[in-house]
């Protein structure tokens, strides 16, 4: 049995079918929270701001134009959250980063939880623009395309920010090690 589009069910869910929209919900809750998590570093505080986002994507399906895949659409949204999370609560320090000893290979850490930890402190450490950009691309393995419909950057500023933010990780990490 074929699932409805994401736009179909947009479209019942306009049309009165209330209850459509937890199909909505249910398909792309699982990697809005993965996102939120990686660039917000607390359950708490990536589950707000997807339910944020739910409810405002919910309020404004009005303006949703089938022309755009729901997905990057609500993304743009839990995007937008995120950051005024992040400029309004200051909280790079508690950013979660569990995924990067996957992107970074040269990091070798016997401890997971202190990997864990330290990893987490590095990304905590990049500029937002730079985390938001390397955690679309490594923690969502999103293409740069799909991440500059997700947050307005041009694809080249995108490809920098990955660049320079992975420089600056390693440099962090290897800084880290170095001290230890």
């Amino acid at each position: 049995m074929n699932e409805p589009s994401d736009s179909a069910v947009v479209q019942r869910v306009i049309a009165g079918d209330l209850e459509a929209f937890a199909l909505l919900v249910d398909r792309h809750h699982a990697r809005m929270a993965r996102y939120a998590f990686h660039l917000l570093g607390s359950d708490a505080e990536a589950e707000e701001a997807v339910q944020d986002s739910f409810v405002r994507a919910y309020r404004s399906l009005s303006t949703y134009a089938e022309r755009d895949q729901f997905g990057a659409w609500i993304m743009r949204i839990l995007v937008n959250r995120c950051r005024t999370r992040l400029v309004r609560d200051k909280r790079r320090e508690e950013t979660a980063a569990a995924w990067l000893r996957e992107a970074d290979q040269t990091f070798e850490p016997s401890d997971e939880l202190a990997n864990r930890d330290e990893l987490s402190n590095a990304l905590a450490q990049l500029p937002n623009e730079q985390r938001e950009a390397v955690v679309l691309r490594y923690a969502d393995e999103l293409g740069y395309d799909e991440i500059s419909s997700i947050t307005g950057a041009k694809i080249s500023a995108l490809k920098m920010r990955v660049k320079r933010g992975c420089e600056r990780l390693r440099a962090i990490l290897e800084a880290s090690r170095a001290g230890s």
